[in-house]
């Protein structure tokens, strides 16, 4: 039995939820956004009043693979309330002599010590803001999508551990190497 998937989810009076049972396919809508998400076979959702509850169904109880659905599809669900109520935000910064982001339109442009500048796109749903040109905020409803874009924007330059340039997550520590040491 999964501890996290039998936890009854709240839904908040400002989202509407839309479950469609024969498709497996639940609409969450909000003040952020709206999101939808297609459940696992194994795992059967049902809305009731102000809760979403998730159950395994009943000939695969006891089965680990429907128990790991059951949890997995419980913690989307309720990363979509969560992220259409609140939203999900990710920072980032630059750290380089000279290294600054801009936004040229939808785009996010990186000049992080290549010969060229590196134009990335956000997807769909997610926005970001740039502050003193080295801090990156990226933020969204889904949760996923928030993620996945602060780690390719991390990915251009990653954090390198003897001269600590790089693009870092806020509050993310890289441990510091001594570097070649000549001496006698």
């Amino acid at each position: 039995m999964s501890r996290i998937g039998k936890t009854p989810i709240s839904v908040p009076s400002s989202v509407t939820v839309n479950v469609d049972a024969a498709a497996r396919r639940i609409g969450v809508k909000g003040p952020k956004g709206d999101l939808s998400f297609d459940w696992h076979k194994d795992v059967e959702v049902s809305h009731e009043g102000d809760t979403i509850i998730t159950t395994v169904r009943a000939d695969l109880m006891g089965s680990r693979k429907a128990s790991a659905q059951w949890g997995t599809a419980r913690s989307r669900i309720n990363n979509m309330v969560i992220g259409v109520t609140q939203g999900y935000v990710k920072k980032l910064n630059i750290v380089g002599v000279g290294w600054n982001a801009k936004p040229m339109g939808k785009n996010i442009q990186l000049n992080i010590g290549f010969c060229h500048p590196v134009d990335l796109t956000p997807p769909a749903g997610v926005e970001f803001s740039i502050e003193n040109n080295n801090k990156v905020t990226i933020t969204g409803a889904d949760k996923h999508l928030v993620g996945q874009f602060a780690a390719n924007v991390r990915a251009q330059r990653l954090p390198e551990p003897y001269n600590g340039k790089g693009i870092m997550y806020e509050g993310e520590v890289i441990i510091r190497k001594q570097g070649k040491a000549f001496g006698a």
